[in-house]
């Protein structure tokens, strides 16, 4: 049974792909949308080497069965000396986790990530940005909001009712914040976009929330002093988890 090792391993990998991309949204915790074809691809390209290395493997074995059924005195002068063609152990211990990934898919990143990484603030300079929609509440994103609280000269936000979701986190000095995570391509490039909010209570740590309120002007645009951008909060409530937990950079 250790021969099959390797197609195994294939097999289990390319059914975790599989599950994560072609069977529910789980792959969005790890990769934008766009890479879900590639990734369907790739678990059943995987799935069929698997099938195509265990089929190799069942026919070698019945070949070396014939060859031995017809040749009984060289198994029996030889049968002790080799190793029966024994495939790598060690190919049963990559089988964990890929066993791992199809049972217990890991969770989006969240406030553990966020608290740890140094806030990487939108790479440009400041500006007038183009004018918002008409309507309150305006619903933004995490990093658009910070964006234009930040760097926009023209102050677009300003007595404008705003709605923001994401999960909490909380700063060392009691401040908490909406937080979401950006990324370009797959979770392993995220970088945290988070807004202050003021005057309400702060939810437990890795809450999902709505927050309705109006931007509070600070500092200069493109200064220090402006950042993180500040929310006063009209009302939160609590929310599902989005099947998509990050933003687009």
């Amino acid at each position: 049974m250790r021969r099959y090792g390797p197609a195994v391993l294939l097999l289990l990998t390319g059914g975790a792909v599989l599950r994560i991309s072609l069977f529910s949204e789980l792959y969005l915790r790890y990769v934008q949308e766009r890479l879900r074809p590639y990734l369907v691809v790739s678990g059943v390209l995987l799935v069929l080497l698997g099938a195509v290395a265990a089929l190799a493997r069942h026919r070698r074995d019945e070949e070396d069965t014939d060859a031995h059924e017809h040749d009984a005195h060289d198994h029996d002068a030889h049968g002790h000396g080799h190793g029966h063609g024994h495939g790598p152990r060690v190919a049963w211990l990559l089988t964990l986790p890929a066993l791992a990934l199809l049972l217990f898919p890991p969770p989006a990143l969240g406030s553990y990530s966020a608290d740890r990484e140094a806030a990487q603030r939108a790479a440009q300079g400041v500006g007038t940005f183009p004018a918002l929609p008409a309507g309150n509440p305006l619903e933004l994103t995490v990093g658009e909001f910070s964006s234009r609280a930040i760097f926009d000269s023209g102050r677009s936000l300003k007595g404008r009712t705003v709605r923001l979701t994401g999960f909490v986190t909380h700063g060392d000095d009691g401040a908490w914040y909406v937080t979401r995570l950006l990324v370009s391509c797959c979770a392993a490039d995220a970088s945290t976009s988070k807004v202050e909010i003021r005057d309400a209570d702060a939810p437990v740590t890795d809450t999902w929330v709505t927050v309705t309120g109006t931007w509070v002007p600070k500092g200069k645009p493109g200064s220090d002093a402006a950042w993180p951008p500040v929310l006063d909060a009209g009302s939160v409530k609590k929310v599902a988890e989005p099947s998509n937990p990050y933003e687009k950079r």
